[in-house]
């Protein structure tokens, strides 16, 4: 029987020397100190169902779900291990097995993964209906009259964490396509599933950034997930059927750039290559794709990063770092350099920036106590900095932050960089 690890050329898994290196940036080893929850052991197990000598069980699901996906460790190891990669397959062996089935976990991923995620006018019908509860009372009057005690615990959680869904949609507040006074280059913007549904006016924060950088912006208005919540949770088919849409959305050939302001989204739409090289009608596309792809962040200090001009209200923000962003993909300094450029902003650096605050795309719901005991660590980290804004890149990270300020009775207003920089540009226009 096919095997997602055993199909695997084998000198990924070989990488890893057992070094130790990944451990102390390894968030669930750190809590546990036990072996199994590192990167190291839980590549140990990898190789053994490669080798033959395990099958993959029920407990080596459990495992491969119990990490969070941060990708820290390929920031500390030595080596180069592609541990983004073989999580995935690992996680797609899972999947294989079938050990982890069960009528609820189908009903959950049937819904949700393989339903919602995979349609966007779905996507959108779900975020109306959230909408709708929050803004006609009936969220507070369920509150108020403490209705959700009527159901089980984890349930009442998850009620406590809905996010404010917008009223409009990114296509609502940006035109197909915009152009600047002076167009030096043409991009595509990806505006996400649940960036789409909670954060509409990062996008359009995105778009009033990259006209101001002479940036003509090309925006499909009704977008498709970008499969990263697929790919992280072993439906790789389903992944590289987003990915072959996404691709159907944009003339690569014609945009200078792909540009994502999602952390955890851009990891994964970098790898498009590799997701469809073996598809004879989108692997060349896929190619180029992956090299076009751009973070927000990224893409404006490669082209010349411009600072708002005039003065600009003091603010002072620490700035939490997106995993994928700072291990996926390796940029830390960037969105740090667009920050500095807002004159009257104060940047104070936040202990343990990119150690991850337990959102990891559906962590903190498939994991709530390893995810809220690293919440915890982050809200106090935050607190000692005193800044009243904190700036991240990710949707996940988001909205883990706000949740967590509400926890943990912290005052605090969390913004995405782009958005400050729009806000300076306007500030900017308005002297």
């Amino acid at each position: 029987m096919s095997s997602h690890l055993k199909d695997l050329d084998y000198s990924v898994l070989q990488q890893c020397m057992h070094c130790g290196m990944c451990l102390p940036t390894c968030p669930t080893y750190d809590a546990t100190k036990l072996e199994r929850h590192s990167p190291r052991g839980r590549i140990a197990l990898m190789r053994s169902i490669a080798d033959g000598q395990l099958e993959a069980t029920e407990a080596f699901g459990d495992e491969m779900y119990y990490c969070l996906g941060c990708l820290a460790c390929t920031t500390a190891c030595p080596a180069g291990v592609d541990y983004a990669h073989l999580f995935e397959m690992a996680r797609a062996e899972c999947e294989r097995s079938g050990k982890l089935k069960s009528v609820k976990r189908d009903v959950i991923r049937a819904t949700l993964i393989k339903g919602f995620f995979m349609h966007p006018h779905w996507m959108r019908l779900l975020g109306r209906v959230i909408w709708l509860y929050e803004v006609t009372g009936v969220q507070w009057l369920i509150r108020t009259l403490k209705l959700t005690k009527l159901v089980p615990q984890r349930y009442q959680d998850l009620e406590a964490q809905t996010p404010e869904v917008k009223a409009k949609f990114s296509n609502q507040l940006i035109a197909p396509i915009e152009t600047p006074k002076t167009t030096k280059y043409r991009v595509g913007l990806l505006t996400g599933c649940v960036q789409d549904l909670f954060y509409s006016d990062i996008n359009r924060d995105t778009v009033d950034v990259l006209l101001a950088h002479d940036c003509e912006v090309f925006t499909p208005p009704v977008q498709y997930c970008c499969g990263s919540l697929h790919g992280h949770n072993g439906e790789l088919e389903a992944a590289a059927d987003l990915a072959r849409k996404q691709l159907d959305m944009f003339d690569v050939f014609k945009l200078d750039a792909i540009i994502t302001n999602a952390g955890g989204c851009g990891s994964h739409l970098k790898h498009y290559d590799r997701l469809l090289e073996h598809d004879p009608v989108y692997a060349e596309r896929a190619k180029i794709w992956s090299h076009k792809m751009k973070d927000i962040h990224e893409w404006l200090v490669e082209i010349g990063l411009r600072a708002p001009k005039g003065n600009q209200p003091a603010q002072v923000v620490t700035y939490h770092e997106s995993c994928h962003l700072a291990h996926g993909q390796q940029i830390t300094q960037q969105p740090r350099a667009m920050l500095r450029s807002i004159p009257g902003l104060k940047l104070v650096e936040l202990p343990e920036s990119n150690w991850c605050c337990g959102s990891a795309g559906v962590y903190n719901i498939t994991q709530p106590d390893m995810s809220a005991q690293l919440l915890a660590r982050k809200m106090q980290h935050i607190a000692g900095t005193q800044a009243p804004i904190v700036a991240t890149a990710n949707p996940g990270c988001f909205l883990q932050l706000v949740n967590g300020a509400r926890k943990h009775g912290i005052t605090i207003h969390v913004v995405a960089p782009i958005s400050l920089l729009a806000r300076a540009f306007r500030h900017e226009s308005c002297n």
